[in-house]
């Protein structure tokens, strides 16, 4: 918000000496050029600072899945948070495209798996978890479970989980 004040004053003064400069006075011209450069520099640190948290806010979507934590949500911009929900839908619409008929999960390994179960330890209560064979398991505070990697990854990454190396 500062920087658009700045920018803002300087657009004004340079209309305000532009119109004198086109009455004759030809010295103002490189006050003008200066705060047009001025201008430039402020415009680009500003869309330099927007794509870095256009990158941050994408890169949530990878880490927290599709549903981001109100503590983090507090901290962005309604015009963020429907950016995060725009990439969220186009990123699952791709997903559904390829793989075949169920999609193909680009989220869940984030790095090759070394196996395909890993033993977990439920940090917070989070009640009935199904994996595909059917089977049910109530994921309770403390609770350890040998569980396949790509069905957990999710909620490891949401703090739900945690992974006990051996």
């Amino acid at each position: 918000r500062q920087a658009l004040e700045e920018m803002r004053a300087l657009y004004e003064r340079n209309q305000a000496d532009v119109s004198e400069a086109k009455a004759g006075r030809t010295d103002l011209i490189f006050l003008i050029r200066f705060r047009h450069c001025c201008l430039l520099r402020n415009q680009r640190c500003l869309l330099a600072y927007l794509y870095d948290r256009l990158l941050r806010i994408r890169a949530l979507r990878w880490e927290y899945g599709s549903v981001l934590p109100n503590t983090i949500q507090f901290h962005m911009s309604a015009e963020e948070v429907e950016w995060f929900n725009r990439y969220k839908k186009s990123l699952a619409t791709y997903m559904r495209s390829v793989g075949g008929e169920e999609g193909l999960d680009l989220t869940q390994d984030i790095k090759p798996p070394k196996s395909l179960y890993i033993e977990v330890r439920c940090l917070r209560d989070h009640g009935e978890f199904e994996i595909d064979d059917g089977t049910t398991i109530l994921l309770k505070k403390n609770s350890q479970h040998f569980l396949p990697r790509w069905k957990c990854e999710q909620l490891i990454r949401q703090g739900i989980l945690e992974h006990i190396l051996s």
